[in-house]
Formats: structure tokens, C-alpha cells, sequence
């Protein structure tokens, strides 16, 4: 029962990204319905049902608009920054640099934070931007909520497509 299922909330707007068999839970307490089906069949002793591959809740669910507090990975940098290096624009051997380091009192936030390649964070080192004439290519932002879609399934299947904002 592998992949990955959109979850849609009630008003149609893409809120998470879950596995199949918890979608199948939520379809068979009721709490979703499918909005998607792949070609594949799900089998059970009693039951055959469609793969699901877009779901929406029955039910409303209020979603925290902050993406600033959602908690910053890896991932998610990586995702927000397309996976290339802020300095150098290097796809290979990526890190997380503070751009202003915390021990220059540089804090742990998404407008602090990009992806780094190796070679360049260690040549950036301790120094603020302007001492290590390294200067980020695009300035570090709080992501879109979008993102986190994206990192919960880096490859977007094309029947999510047509769900999600045209810039995600």
C-alpha cells in the first residue's frame, strides 16, 4: 500500500500530503471521500477499492496560516530554495547556512537560513555576507505553504496538478 495520497480540505484546498493507508482509514471511517482513483485496485478479504490519489475531508479543518512557526528542516529548505545553492548555484552536496551566524547573533529562522553547497559554506564559514563578499542569490523568505507539500512528495503526481496553486 505504498505512495502517497493528497489531502484536500473541505473547500477543496490542498492542506496535507498522507500515506495511502491512512487515507483509506479516513475513507472507511467516513471522514473523506475520494475525489481521484489511480488504475491500481486495493484488495482485502472483504472489499476491493481504487487507489486513492486525491482525497478531500468531509469535515472543514482550520488550518494555521503561519508557515513562519511550521518547524524548519532540511527538507523544507532545500525545497524552498529549488535545491540549489543560494551562493554558487550548486545542485550537488547541500547543506543548511545561517546567513548571519549565530554566534554573530544570527537566529535559527527562515529569513536566515538558506541551502548551502559544502565548498561554500565552509568558505563562507563565521563571517556575516558582506566580510565573506558571499551574498545569497535570492533573499531568504518564510516559504509558502505549498512547500510543504512538495517536501512531503518531492515528485508531484499530475492528478494533483489541477489542485495545487499554479506556483507550487
Amino acid at each position: 500500500m505504498g505512495g502517497r495520497v493528497l489531502v484536500l480540505n473541505a473547500t477543496y484546498e490542498p492542506i496535507n500530503v498522507c500515506t495511502v493507508r491512512r487515507a483509506v482509514v479516513l475513507l472507511l471511517k467516513e471522514k473523506a471521500e475520494v475525489i481521484e482513483r489511480g488504475r491500481l485496485q486495493l484488495h482485502s478479504e472483504n472489499t476491493t477499492l481504487a487507489r486513492p490519489v486525491v482525497i478531500r475531508l468531509i469535515t472543514y479543518v482550520k488550518v494555521p496560516r503561519d508557515a513562519h512557526r511550521r518547524k524548519i528542516t532540511r527538507r523544507a529548505v532545500f525545497a524552498r530554495d529549488s535545491w540549489t545553492c543560494q551562493y554558487c548555484g550548486s545542485r550537488s552536496n547541500l547543506t543548511v547556512d545561517h546567513v548571519i551566524p549565530r554566534s554573530k547573533g544570527g537566529e535559527s529562522s527562515w529569513e536566515n537560513i538558506v541551502a548551502s553547497c559544502a565548498p561554500c559554506n565552509r568558505r563562507k564559514g563565521d563571517r556575516l555576507p558582506r566580510q565573506a563578499g558571499m551574498h545569497p542569490r535570492r533573499a531568504p523568505r518564510t516559504p509558502r505553504a505549498e512547500i510543504f507539500i512538495a517536501v512531503a512528495s518531492p515528485t508531484i503526481p499530475s492528478a494533483w496538478l489541477q489542485y495545487l496553486p499554479q506556483a507550487a
